[in-house]
């Protein structure tokens, strides 16, 4: 492992390492995989600021998704016209065409960082400690195809992990269809956006659970963990938009 990665892989093993100990004799054999969760959470409320604009930014996309058909119509067969005219839309509203990717790309060292964690045999040149850890059984460096295989009590475990995302996934998309507001046309204003935009709404939530089939345990616990806190985070922040304008 390279020096670059080396200082920040280091620094989540001890934080992760540490939280267990510290949580081992209230959960016992749970404690790294809580220690994981809260890990998670940390990440997510240290990059809460820019998880609150690309929010909005997605709120913004829905509510104008119907100018944006109706400049899209209107410059037909004009791409120099309607790029002009989007920028001017978009810039109008605060918001741009890549707003809700701005936290998935923020997020991605901070997961790199942990799925280095649980792959690695040795850290700062010790034993990976974290890699003796498990969960209901299965190690928390393990994969779905290792070990005892698909079929497993190992198996059983991930086969878990893969109905909780999907179930966040589902509950995702539906938030995202439903996310535009009345005057918007809901999912059909989604939907008028583009073709390619709907589709990506409808099944990039579930993408994490073909994702977390390649990856370690403790990698696929984060992707639950960041899921539900983005789910959550999307709720609080809507419910907030709409108290300010009922008052």
């Amino acid at each position: 492992m390279s020096t670059f990665l080396g200082v920040p892989v280091g620094a989540a093993y001890h934080v992760v390492f540490g939280l267990a100990g510290v949580l081992a004799p209230l959960l016992g054999s749970l404690a790294a995989a809580a220690a994981i969760v809260l890990f998670t959470v940390g990440v997510r409320l240290l990059l809460a600021p820019v998880s609150f604009l690309a929010i909005k930014g997605m709120d913004a996309q829905a509510r104008i998704a119907p100018q944006v058909q109706a400049l899209r119509k209107r410059h037909a067969g004009q791409p120099e016209a309607l790029n002009r005219a989007l920028a001017a839309l978009y810039r109008a509203e605060g918001t741009s065409v890549f707003a809700g990717c701005l936290p998935i790309l923020v997020q991605w060292p901070f997961f790199s960082v942990m799925y280095l964690v649980f792959r690695s045999p040795v850290i700062d040149g010790v034993r990976n400690a974290l890699l003796g850890h498990s969960l209901l059984g299965a190690p928390l460096g393990s994969h779905w195809l290792s070990a005892g295989g698909p079929f497993s009590a190992q198996g059983a475990v991930f086969a878990g992990l893969f109905l909780l995302l999907a179930v966040i996934g589902w509950v995702g998309a539906r938030v995202a269809r439903g996310a535009a507001p009345s005057g918007s046309g809901g999912a059909g204003g989604m939907q008028a956006a583009g073709g390619v935009q709907a589709a990506l709404v409808r099944f990039t939530p579930y993408l994490t659970v073909a994702f977390a089939a390649f990856l370690p345990l403790a990698s696929g616990l984060y992707l639950a963990t960041t899921s539900a806190w983005t789910l959550a985070e999307r709720a609080v922040v809507r419910r907030r938009a709409s108290r300010g304008h009922a008052g």
